[in-house]
């Protein structure tokens, strides 16, 4: 026997959302607002989210990736390719505040689940499609993934523009802003229905968000009409910029200003190198980012990480140590605010859960909710929605739900 969903305490409690998202993008994106306190009912395929299988898992359709991005979520598994189907999930959407999916638009439309199907039973429902390329232009139908999009929004070209060889983020980069975008849309939108009453259909495009977001420094010359220059953000663009040897590893350090870089000269007894730049020149500063960063290497490599954290911390120059990702549960500052969380898996056992990120000193976001067997709240989800037992064990018995196993 499942359980109905528990009491929420975000700032989103009381919202109901109906998330036929799968894969990256659309799950992190339901995830915050899971997160937020909303009620999120995970539609899924009978076989589940594709993304159960991906990452390591302890048992099937449970891995690491999915348990990362889907908790704070219910799970009903609907063949919405079948009438009954469709018609449960309509059911289920004239209760909802939001839809949510990540669907080509003729796949939903096919369905029967377009924004004026669903509008037709719910007028103030909030209906946010994450499409890949926004439905004005050409590319309206194309299929987009995260190596597609970082191609075509030029972040593999800069990511790659020092070695003259494009290549991608090690990181789901395009999903996961995407999905943040899509989060604040749903947001926004719900922020209006609060105040009129009315939901509206909301898309949120990921090539064009993710144009946006590595155009954001690097218009450059772009921004004027006509062209004003080179396209892109010089100082970075420039290269140098990079981690700094030191006689035991690497690390980062940023002095971001003139008296940053006249304290570090002078810290290392290097007058002569604060005479060799004009430092309060800002310009000349990005020119010269090369040859600034190069003297760096050469004066961070005399000492250990340790000893160069100490002095930078003294100097009040931005620095840390390089952390691999394996360290990151052991970081001092993020084991201080226990953003890494040990938590008991009903299923999976004992394991590790990032904490929702946003702190709200009145509505505390929480982890209510370990990520879902496949279908695993479906009966309690369609009996809220007014669905007698027998028409949900009809359901069940035609092959329309699934129940999970176990």
């Amino acid at each position: 026997m499942t359980t109905a969903s528990p009491s929420r305490t975000g700032p989103l409690a009381g919202i109901r959302v109906l998330d036929l998202t799968a894969v990256v993008l659309g799950p992190v994106a339901t995830q915050i607002l899971g997160d937020c306190g909303a009620d999120v009912v995970k539609v899924e395929p009978l076989e589940g989210d594709m993304m159960r299988a991906n990452g390591v898992s302890r048992h099937q359709d449970m891995s690491s990736v999915f348990l990362s991005i889907n908790r704070n979520k219910r799970s009903i598994a609907l063949d919405l390719k079948s009438a009954q189907g469709r018609d449960a999930l309509l059911r289920l959407a004239r209760g909802a505040d939001v839809l949510v999916h990540n669907m080509r638009v003729k796949a939903i439309e096919r369905l029967g689940l377009g924004y004026a199907a669903v509008s037709a039973v719910n007028p103030g429902i909030v209906y946010c499609v994450a499409t890949g390329f926004g439905q004005d232009g050409p590319d309206a139908d194309k299929p987009a993934f995260d190596d597609v999009i970082q191609a075509a929004c030029g972040l593999a070209s800069l990511i790659g523009s020092e070695r003259g060889q494009p290549t991608y983020a090690p990181t789901l980069l395009a999903d996961k802003i995407a999905g943040l975008a899509t989060a604040n849309a749903v947001m926004a939108a719900l922020v209006h229905k609060a105040r009129s009453g009315q939901g509206q259909y909301v898309e949120v495009p990921m090539f064009e968000t993710l144009a946006a977001f590595t155009m954001a420094e690097h218009m450059g010359g772009l921004t004027f009409d006509p062209p004003g220059g080179e396209v892109g953000y010089a100082r970075l663009l420039a290269g140098g910029r990079r981690p700094m040897p030191t006689l035991d590893g690497h690390m980062a350090v940023l002095p971001y200003s003139a008296a940053h870089w006249r304290a570090l000269f002078a810290a290392f007894g290097r007058e002569d190198l604060a005479a060799k730049y004009r430092l309060d020149d800002r310009n000349e500063r990005n020119d010269r980012v090369r040859e600034l960063y190069a003297d760096l290497a050469g004066l961070t490599a005399t000492l250990s990480t340790a000893a160069c954290l100490d002095l930078f911390k003294r100097l009040d120059i931005p620095s840390t140590r390089l952390y691999a990702i394996d360290e990151l549960p052991e970081h001092p500052h993020l084991k201080a605010v226990g953003l890494f969380q040990h938590v008991d898996h009903p299923t999976e056992g004992r394991i590790v859960s990032i904490r929702p990120q946003a702190r709200f000193a009145r509505t505390p976001a929480v982890l209510s909710l370990p990520a879902p067997r496949v279908g695993e709240h479906g009966d309690d989800v369609l009996r809220e929605a007014g669905l007698p037992q027998d028409e949900i064990d009809r359901l069940a018995a035609a092959g329309v739900l699934r129940r999970p196993r176990g």
